[in-house]
């Protein structure tokens, strides 16, 4: 594999043990950078290898739907690492018990996956400062990895498009896999996804979907989606009454499927080329946006994250007034004025996801009934990740920034409460997909 995925993150002096991969954001075996080079550092070394998951009992507002959803994905990981002779470790208390773990086993080498969030910047700081031996940390979830793509944050997507086209031929081949590890390592603790879920202290008022978690099952929806539905992507992907768009979303963001796969299975379809092109602009540079944007800038989920243009021009309209104002009891309970609006909210409350194109609308209705544009970014990300499958991701940020202030965007024409920032109507949605039919068919689902 390239080595440019991989970053020299801690020196240290290697210890007797085995090499550890700490897995996180990338749920999965097969084509993982992280494990592949965690399982190539351990035959250079003639170790033993393992898997290691630190279990946050609390991340960041996850509920009931989205530890189920993981756990049941990491559930088949343990069964494909086991098919490969390297034990997976589910360790219950966080940084803190990988810590315990890490000391206990003296590793030669710890593997990290790369992640831009907040959080998991703090929680390798506080493990690595523990630990004496070296670490190194490997993209996988980009297909170009995100500080080789650029070193600095990218204006917009037209900025990060060119540097991801002259890189990605190097990269998008590369899939490296594990093979079944000769230097057997301790055997791993039985745990099961019924009592974990039990264990823990979280929103359980927020049920699991019928959509199904892991490797297993992203890759059928992958297939599904290239053999009926990539082909009309480009007329389908913004009409919710027609099921276009892929369904990889939640997959993407627990890394239970690569990208990298997805790109090269799309790729080597028969669809047209308009039809991947469109396709792969969403996969790959707004995708790889999004995380540029969250690694550069800490302040991606919130207010002072928007761009200096946007933020003037909606502090100009701040005291604009606004025909209706609702508190957040309300919006989540999808009790507005709007029913298109409630359809979708009562879609994500139930189902854990939106349409993609209606998620734009939505937050910037959000914006038009809040108080102020502060106030509809941290409503926006408290409703988004509490119910959608894959909440807390740098895309849902990037979205959300997007909508309510114009990130990656430019100026438009002026209007009430939204300055010079991207305004969308009901009338326009009419345009683009039968509006008042989608209002009716949500509703009502949501009644039954």
């Amino acid at each position: 594999m390239d080595l440019s995925r991989v970053r020299d993150v801690k020196q240290g002096t290697a210890g007797e043990g085995p090499v550890i991969y700490w897995m996180s954001r990338d749920q999965r075996c097969r084509d993982n950078h992280a494990l592949a080079f965690a399982q190539a550092e351990a035959l250079r070394m003639h170790r033993p290898l393992a898997v290691a998951f630190a279990l946050s009992p609390s991340f960041l507002g996850a509920t009931l739907r989205q530890y189920g959803f993981m756990l049941r994905g990491l559930e088949e990981v343990e069964q494909d690492l086991s098919a490969l002779d390297i034990p997976f470790h589910l360790l219950t208390e966080g940084p803190r018990s990988l810590i315990s773990f890490l000391r206990e086993l003296r590793p030669a080498l710890v593997v990290e996956d790369f992640d831009p969030l907040r959080i998991k910047k703090e929680w390798k700081h506080t493990v690595r400062a523990s630990t004496a031996c070296p670490h190194r940390e490997v993209d996988a979830h980009n297909i170009v990895p995100c500080w080789v793509a650029s070193p600095k944050q990218e204006w917009a997507a037209r900025t990060l498009r060119p540097k991801l086209a002259r890189l990605i031929g190097m990269f998008l081949p590369d899939l490296p896999q594990v093979i079944p590890h000769p230097y057997p390592g301790k055997e791993a603790p039985a745990w099961d996804v019924s009592s974990i879920l039990g264990s823990l202290d979280i929103d359980r008022g927020v049920r699991e979907t019928d959509v199904r978690p892991g490797r297993k099952a992203g890759e059928m929806t992958l297939r599904a989606f290239i053999d009926h539905r990539l082909e009309h992507y480009p007329e389908d992907r913004n009409d919710p009454l027609r099921y276009g768009q892929s369904g990889l979303s939640p997959y993407l963001h627990f890394g239970n499927i690569s990208p990298q796969r997805v790109a090269l299975e799309v790729q080597g379809s028969s669809s047209s080329t308009d039809a991947k092109e469109t396709f792969l602009e969403e996969l790959v540079v707004r995708r790889e946006l999004s995380d540029n944007f969250c690694f550069y800038n800490p302040e991606y989920d919130r207010y002072e994250g928007l761009p200096e243009w946007s933020r003037r021009t909606l502090e100009k309209h701040a005291m604009d007034p606004r025909e209706d104002l609702y508190s957040l009891q309300e919006l989540e309970a999808g009790e507005t004025t709007d029913d298109l609006w409630n359809a979708m909210q009562n879609e994500l409350v139930t189902q854990g996801r939106m349409h993609g194109y209606l998620r734009m609308y939505w937050a910037k209705k959000v914006l038009e009934w809040s108080p102020t544009p502060r106030q509809a970014i941290e409503r926006l990300i408290l409703l988004n990740d509490r119910y959608e499958l894959d909440g807390r991701d740098p895309n849902g940020y990037v979205g959300i920034l997007w909508s309510v202030g114009g990130l990656h965007d430019r100026p438009w024409k002026e209007r009430n409460i939204f300055g010079t920032v991207r305004y969308m109507s009901r009338a326009g949605l009419g345009r683009k997909f039968d509006a008042e039919a989608f209002a009716h068919r949500n509703l009502r689902a949501g009644n039954e």
